[in-house]
């Protein structure tokens, strides 16, 4: 009987002991694993075939797992030090931009489209691509404190992952940013859908559009379709006198009196969800836009050529209905499904 006992509470150590050591293994937390051989998953701009082919840097080629990264960072507030983040300003439901003025000075410019761009900031200001924009977000404007990333149980192996480095660096952060950035394109708007034979304008909006795209309206030669910006930077008349070194524009940038009031041509796409127009703001309508451009230019030497043709000397002259019809077709470049894309919201 004694042997007998002695097998039976052998058995019960075979039997309770892995199930002790399994349950405090299961207690402790788990790493993030990190490691050298991930294998990055390839992607594209997802964009209309009728929108230019955008340039990317060989060495930061589209990947699923950074642009997931990048998401992740532009929502995070571990980018600054006093709380901001990109998608603090940023806001996907208004265009990805603001109804209010960043420190009560400009409008924030969108984050829609921008893998077409080359000049930045409403003063052209920065240039080149999206990775050298992004690294002077992280390294100036935000002064992220890259401590915090190194130490992060989250973001460290994410990195060690994809980037394949010990220590994170701005050009990593940069990229992931500037990868998440790339795939925020807007092209599913009823103006795109109606190119597609997708939807049928209304006869107002197809006369805002004939007013838009014709020399009545001269809208197109600066906001070039398909992306509804040439990139480039234009004197408008807004000012004749230029008080402020803000409204001094792309002259800051070069010290040539030939760029005074010079700004970069904004993307009209999601405009009708915008309550802030010009460097300033200092239009809050689409109603007030369109009289400026109609009758209230000034007549300044460097206006812009195509601003100064004889013929619009005394202005677009505009009727009511005209006006109606331009902000009629303007509401098409609204994309209600880029504003609504969960791909694009926060992930935290």
């Amino acid at each position: 009987m004694q042997r007998k006992h002695i097998i039976y509470i052998a058995v019960l150590l075979l039997i309770s002991v892995p199930g002790i050591f399994s349950c405090r293994k299961k207690s402790q937390p788990t790493p993030a694993p990190a490691t050298d051989t991930v294998v990055l998953t390839p992607d594209t701009i997802k964009a209309p075939l009728y929108f230019p082919k955008p340039v990317i840097p060989d060495d930061n080629q589209p990947c699923k797992e950074i642009e997931k990264l990048g998401r992740m960072l532009y929502y995070d507030p571990i980018l600054s030090n006093d709380g901001r983040f990109c998608g603090g300003c940023h806001i996907q439901g208004n265009g990805f931009t603001s109804l209010s003025l960043y420190n009560n000075v400009m409008p924030v410019l969108p984050h829609e489209n921008l893998a077409w761009y080359t000049n930045f900031m409403w003063d052209g200001s920065k240039s080149g691509t999206l990775e050298d924009i992004m690294l002077f977000e992280v390294k100036e404007f935000f002064g992220t404190d890259l401590n915090k990333l190194n130490q992060s149980a989250t973001y460290k192996p994410l990195f060690k992952n994809y980037f394949k480095t010990d220590t994170i660096t701005y050009k990593e952060v940069a990229y992931s940013l500037a990868q998440f950035i790339r795939t925020l394109v807007c092209g599913s708007t009823k103006y795109d859908r109606s190119l597609r034979g997708l939807a049928i304008l209304t006869p107002d909006e197809n006369m805002g559009s004939q007013i838009f795209f014709t020399e009545k309206g001269d809208c197109f030669h600066c906001h070039v379709n398909p992306v509804m910006t040439d990139n480039l930077f234009h004197n408008t008349g807004l000012d004749s006198i230029y008080a402020k070194d803000a409204d001094k524009g792309y002259y800051n940038v070069t010290g040539n009196p030939s760029d005074l009031g010079k700004f970069r041509t904004p993307n009209l796409r999601n405009v009708a969800l915008k309550t802030h127009f010009m460097h300033d703001g200092r239009f809050t309508t689409l109603d007030e836009v369109i009289d400026f451009y109609d009758h209230e230019m000034y007549k300044v030497n460097n206006l812009d050529p195509i601003m100064s043709l004889p013929q619009k000397a005394q202005g677009l002259h505009l009727n009511s209905l005209q006006k109606s019809q331009l902000i009629a077709f303007l509401k098409t470049l609204t994309d209600s499904t880029f504003i609504t894309n969960p791909d694009f919201s926060n992930p935290h």
